[in-house]
């Protein structure tokens, strides 16, 4: 005879057996003990929670003879006597089961209501449990209303959804809704060690731990998980066999990303990510990982003790959170969540964890790719000696135009050289000029990628040597017409001498492009901290799309 899967072999006979559930297992048992019993429960939740479950063990609470066929209504069925072997069974008459994804019409609800009239044929109540309800047509939910209100005293209706939001507020209004709550991956593994030790299967703690994050809050996830890595490991289950099975990663790859990440080493970044494609690991699961540990390490900088001795990467998350600065953490954190949605958008998932990798990297506060927090000025060069006067036309009006101040927070040199916070006396803010001239388009695209490297002032006119990483938009038209524009702006020709290669600084898009990503972030923070936003996630399961913030 063939085994029964784990998720069937050990699913909860009573009350007692249930894990995780706590909450409602204490409301029903009270209810049943002190005989002030509702008509109908609706039970909602992610799957593979126990809403099946938990209906079954209240029909047969609710129809429990005992032993001696004597026994009556309690919170402990005694699992021997008919009503309770044939309800585990699947065979009680009075317990009907039905599948509203399926049987979703008004004929087939029409059909059950008609039956509900006729007393339970040998047990004390009849029970309807209606699995996934949300999926009932409207015709179908009103043909219901009005037994559902006031059914039978023989009759109770238990519901069981997924999607809450669905079903209308006159069914909610008739029901005591019970919500069920996720897993935590300690419970799983808790529950598993059980289960492999009854099953005399050898066991490594650490695979556990990686069978229940990889469950997402499901215990029937979680034993389906490990039945599978049982056939997969033909003997122990260890965590190189799971992470094998799942396709997941080592802690160890995501400590070498972060490691090189503090190197600014990015030729190793990239090695890393070729050892893992190699592997064929899922680059999905690799990012939802590696933002795990980062919130980890970020809950270490400020709740030290919120690391677990039992963690086998506990030392590790120590280190990182003495060498990380709070920033890095956050930084990393909110580029690993928000660079999940855009694997399917790359040419391939590993491009796009590489380029994920990069943008960590390139946005590292302090690093020479452009850090988002202290980047660092463009270098300034006067032809004037040390004696000369100061103060010039051209500086007074790059003063005078000085952008808003958050970009110049950005852009401007430290406080401690105040001989580089104004422009030379030849050498304009080319920053602040860029802003201020009065193009647009093509022109003004130009003028935003470029870099000031050379400035040559003269009686007969001006000579600007700039920098562009972007040389398609340095056409022979747009450079004519940024030309125009500076000559009109500083009164005399000014020619431009445009060379191509990468800026050294930033350019004025590279400061917008940093402004607003600081704004979407901070966007992104404010809703995850919101009160409301919150609630609707513990209650509902609901999540924020990915990138769909906007800074206003």
């Amino acid at each position: 005879m063939t085994a029964l899967a784990l998720a069937r072999s050990w699913r909860p006979k009573t009350f007692s057996q249930l894990v995780g559930q706590d909450h409602v297992v204490k409301a029903l048992t009270h209810a049943l003990d002190q005989g002030r019993l509702h008509h109908a429960w609706l039970f909602t939740g992610t799957r593979g929670v126990g809403k099946t479950t938990i209906a079954r063990i209240m029909a047969k609470a609710l129809n429990c003879t005992g032993e001696d066929g004597q026994g009556k209504m309690t919170s402990e069925p005694c699992g021997k006597c008919p009503a309770c072997l044939e309800i585990d069974a699947g065979r009680f008459v009075d317990y009907i089961e039905m599948d509203a994804a399926s049987n979703r019409g008004v004929d087939d609800i029409a059909a059950l209501l008609e039956k509900a009239a006729y007393a339970p044929s040998n047990a004390r109540y009849k029970v309807y449990m209606i699995d996934e309800v949300h999926m009932l047509t409207n015709h179908a939910f009103n043909a219901m209303l009005k037994t559902l209100e006031e059914p039978p005293e023989h009759v109770k209706f238990i519901l069981a959804t997924t999607d809450p939001q669905k079903i209308p507020v006159t069914i909610l209004s008739r029901c005591l809704q019970f919500n069920l709550k996720q897993m935590p991956v300690p419970l799983i593994v808790e529950h598993l060690e059980k289960v492999l030790a009854a099953e005399k299967v050898e066991y490594e703690v650490n695979a556990l731990r990686v069978l229940a994050k990889a469950a997402q809050g499901s215990m029937r996830d979680a034993l389906s998980l490990t039945d599978q890595a049982i056939a997969y490991a033909a003997g122990k289950v260890t965590e190189e066999s799971v992470r094998g099975m799942l396709g997941t990663l080592d802690d160890a790859y995501l400590i070498r990303i972060l490691d090189c990440l503090m190197a600014k080493d990015g030729a190793s970044l990239l090695a890393v990510a070729n050892e893992m494609g190699e592997r064929s690991m899922s680059f999905s699961l690799a990012l939802q990982d590696l933002s795990s540990l980062l919130q980890k390490i970020a809950s270490a900088q400020v709740v030290p003790e919120s690391v677990l001795d039992d963690w086998p990467e506990a030392g590790e998350i120590r280190r990182l959170a003495t060498q990380l600065t709070k920033e890095e953490a956050q930084l990393f954190y909110q580029i690993t969540i928000t660079s999940r949605p855009d694997l399917s958008l790359a040419p391939d998932e590993q491009t796009g964890f590489s380029m994920t990798l990069l943008r960590m990297l390139a946005f590292r506060p302090g690093s020479g790719g452009g850090g988002a927090t202290a980047p660092s000025a463009p270098p300034v060069a006067s032809a004037r000696p040390a004696s000369a006067s100061p103060a010039s036309a051209p500086t007074a009006r790059a003063a005078a135009a000085a952008p808003a101040a958050l970009a110049t927070k950005l852009v401007a040199p430290a406080a401690s050289a105040p001989a580089a916070v104004a422009s030379s006396a030849d050498r304009p803010d080319w920053h602040a000029l860029m802003r201020q001239l009065p193009v647009k388009g093509m022109v003004q695209q130009l003028a935003f990628q470029t870099e000031l490297q050379a400035w040559s002032d003269s009686a007969a006119g001006v000579k600007a040597t700039i920098v562009t990483p972007m040389p398609q938009l340095a056409s022979e038209a747009s450079v004519g017409r940024l030309a125009d524009a500076l000559t009109a702006h500083f009164g005399k020709p000014v020619k431009i001498v445009i060379e191509k290669g990468e800026v050294e600084g930033k350019t004025v898009a590279k400061v917008d492009a940093q402004i607003h990503q600081e704004k979407r972030m901070n966007a992104e923070q404010m809703i995850a901290a919101d009160p409301f936003i919150q609630q609707l996630q513990k209650e509902f399961g609901a999540t924020v799309v990915g990138g769909s913030v906007k800074p206003l």
